[in-house]
């Protein structure tokens, strides 16, 4: 894979992936984030304007993982795992040690030409627009959050949750709603 752009404030001394996108005005903390990054789809993360993807945040992609982030998010700390597809909407604001993976248990991803993990057939993720994702809540195959919900912290989520509801507990369930 070709090297893409260098953070100017970077501390890690290695470009982002060729393949990863920032829009205009956001802010991507280190290419570090990128260290278990393994993805070959010509878009592996397209992040929209004015977002931040802030420290600790990592993008353990296998080759077929893409991850696409829109206009006006924030991300903090959150660990994106996958081999399949996640894509968060407009507005949305991801707390700190948010998991968001397509498998139950943590497997290392492909190494390039390696063979690709098995077992949980992996699916989109999706959050919604304005949706609020709680501290230490993890989202998993399965999870398809609407617009306008809320995640508690520490929930687990592995089921699609309708819009504007609030989910909290291990397992998740719905406690509420927003509107």
């Amino acid at each position: 894979m070709s090297e893409g752009m260098s953070l100017e404030h970077d501390w890690f001394p290695r470009p982002l992936p060729a393949n990863v996108t920032i829009g205009e005005r956001s802010w991507w903390y280190s290419s570090f984030a990128c260290l278990h990054y393994r993805s070959r789809k010509p878009h592996g993360v397209r992040v929209g304007r004015d977002s931040g993807i802030y420290h600790g945040t990592f993008f353990e992609l296998g080759p077929d993982g893409e991850v696409e982030i829109g206009d006006y998010c924030t991300l903090v700390g959150a660990i994106i795992c996958t081999n399949s597809r996640v894509v968060i909407r407009d507005y949305t604001f991801i707390a700190h040690e948010v998991i968001i993976a397509d498998r139950f248990a943590a497997q290392p991803l492909a190494e390039p030409g390696g063979p690709v993990p098995v077992g949980g057939g992996p699916s989109e993720i999706v959050i919604g627009e304005n949706a609020w994702i709680g501290a230490r809540a993890i989202l998993l195959s399965g999870a398809t959050i609407g617009e306008g919900a809320i995640v508690g912290a520490a929930a687990f989520v592995d089921f699609p949750v309708p819009p504007y509801a609030v989910v909290a507990g291990n397992p998740g369930r719905l406690v509420g709603r927003t509107r």
